[in-house]
């Protein structure tokens, strides 16, 4: 049972935003690409332990903290007599493991996710304890990416494989686990205990007039965008939208990356490039939003 499920970062949804409407630099396309990878890299995994039919409580993406020291956990999974944690890696290509050491076949190093898992690992038990929980913790590296392989892999090493993955979660699925109160009292603990901001986000510096204005296809990430009626055309793919949706996805963008903006008429008719009439952003803001204010001070929220 999916107890707390995963949704997109801060982080990487305005790095989204920013890409398709400013140049980011070399190292911030960069990565932004290794956190969206890694998402979806996560998300594939969700798909897999949503299946699962025996009784356990997962918890996707948490993030915790114990004595000042923040942690992550990828996803977490409680049975009757374990808490399981996964450290999810989406990497793609040929690896090799060397001296406790990761690389590429062209002998570029990559970062080892096993201290990582074991750090994991060790700061959950401490927080456990302060809880009041005393559980075993199974900590595993997931290599979930088909393309994966790794060559010289350890033995001993809590390593699983993407040919390993669904052999590993059937042999969850058939242990015998019968979950009681205290379980599911840790996972509303632990999931209270989410913090929702994240110390380590790495986000560039923008400003308002350096990001693109205008509505964007949901489709093919256009500005082509042409209002007719109640629709949107692009230009481009020729897909459609109704306007209503279009503006919705375009206010939650505007809102994301600039929260210290007021809201008004005149702003957001021009962060839409002036695409849709200010009568209509008008009708628009007042049927969606709560007006704050009156007359020329008034602004939606």
């Amino acid at each position: 049972m999916i107890y707390k499920s995963r949704s997109e970062s801060a982080e990487l949804l305005i790095l989204n935003a920013l890409n398709k409407r400013m140049s980011l630099t070399e190292k911030d396309k960069q990565h932004y690409l290794v956190l969206r990878k890694g998402y979806d890299g996560e998300v594939l995994f969700d798909s897999m332990t949503e299946k699962l039919k025996c009784e356990c409580l997962i918890l996707n993406d948490l993030l915790l903290q114990i004595n000042h020291t923040v942690f992550q956990i990828d996803a977490l999974m409680i049975t009757s007599d374990t808490v399981h944690i996964f450290e999810v890696k989406n990497f793609e290509g040929d690896y090799y493991y060397e001296d406790d050491k990761l690389y590429l076949t062209n002998k570029k190093e990559v970062t080892n996710p096993l201290p990582q898992l074991s750090r994991s690992e060790t700061l959950l038990r401490q927080l456990l304890h302060h809880l009041g929980y005393h559980s075993p913790i199974n900590g595993k590296v997931v290599f979930i990416n088909p393309e994966f392989s790794l060559f010289q892999a350890p033995l001993g090493k809590p390593l699983i494989l993407p040919t390993q993955v669904k052999r590993f979660l059937n042999r969850v699925n058939n242990t015998p686990s019968k979950l009681n109160g205290k379980h599911k009292l840790l996972a509303e603990k632990l999931k209270s205990l989410h913090l929702t901001e994240s110390p380590y986000q790495q986000l560039p510096s923008y400003s308002y007039d350096e990001v693109r204005k205008g509505m964007i296809c949901d489709r093919c990430n256009s500005f082509e965008v042409i209002v007719e009626g109640k629709r949107c055309i692009c230009g481009d793919c020729g897909g459609e939208e109704k306007l209503s949706e279009a503006l919705l996805r375009t206010i939650e963008v505007f809102k994301l990356l600039f929260p210290e903006r007021k809201i008004n008429t005149n702003e957001f008719y021009y962060w839409c490039n002036e695409a849709v009439s200010k009568e209509r952003i008008r009708r628009f803001l007042k049927k969606n939003l709560n007006m704050v204010g009156i007359h020329q001070w008034a602004f939606f929220e």
